[in-house]
């Protein structure tokens, strides 16, 4: 039974109508009702797991996130965290974490990884670890890219948090499952994977309602769209 998990949910919700931010989830149709599946996500902000677990509502599913142990650890997120039985990644034992990420996909879950690890200051996709593909394959569940384009202005690294600034657009993108050719190598899935996540990435951007307000405010845009986020090369230093 999950005690925890659907209220949390609702709070989020309830917060999302005060705040009047305008959420578009697009290709919600495309994570499947039932069973195990990966869902791997681009990573701007330090909510993006709230608004990827959005992306799963309409077809009624919870996610369970891939997240550093620090985080539960913590005397506040630390009891939300196990009781809504997200999974702690302990990158001095990752092989422990894939391993219970790789049982709860065969037990019917839905598992959230971040694969770029850590947020990608240029707003764009940064190199991704193989994790996600290598769960995937192992648990022989589908890989379904997402992308989210918005939370950044509430909360990103490197900036101040405003996570009372109301009328925010958050535009979610899921796309088809990947195909994933038996014999193909994980490096290779996963520069298809970075592929597939930039160009949702690329149409969650170019589809994004609003544009910043002065020179001041160009700071949320990477740089081949004007903005004055770093460049990748800058950013991975």
């Amino acid at each position: 039974m999950e005690l925890v998990y659907p209220p949390v949910v609702a709070l989020a919700k309830t917060m999302f109508r005060v705040l009047d931010m305008k959420i578009e989830i697009d290709g919600a149709e495309h994570i499947p009702a039932t069973g195990g599946a990966v869902l791997a996500s681009n990573h701007v902000s330090y909510l993006d797991f709230i608004f990827c677990g959005l992306g799963a509502q309409p077809a009624k599913r919870l996610v369970r996130f891939m997240a550093k142990d620090a985080v539960f650890r913590h005397k506040v997120s630390g009891p939300l965290m196990r009781g809504m039985r997200h999974i702690p990644v302990d990158r001095d034992a990752g092989a422990a974490s894939f391993r219970t990420a790789t049982e709860a996909l065969k037990k019917g879950e839905v598992v959230g990884v971040f694969p770029e690890a850590t947020i990608s200051e240029s707003f764009t996709v940064k190199e991704l670890k193989s994790g996600a593909v290598r769960l995937a394959r192992t648990a022989k569940v589908p890989l379904i890219p997402m992308v989210v384009w918005g939370p950044h202005r509430l909360w990103t690294k490197g900036r101040k948090k405003e996570l009372t600034k109301r009328h925010v657009p958050v535009i979610i993108k899921i796309g088809e499952a990947m195909e994933m050719p038996k014999g193909t190598s994980p490096d290779a899935l996963t520069a298809m994977l970075k592929e597939r996540l930039s160009g949702l990435l690329d149409a969650a951007q170019r589809a994004y309602p609003e544009q910043p307000s002065g020179p001041d405010d160009r700071w949320w845009l990477p740089a081949h769209l004007g903005g004055t986020a770093p460049l990748p090369p800058v950013a991975a230093i």
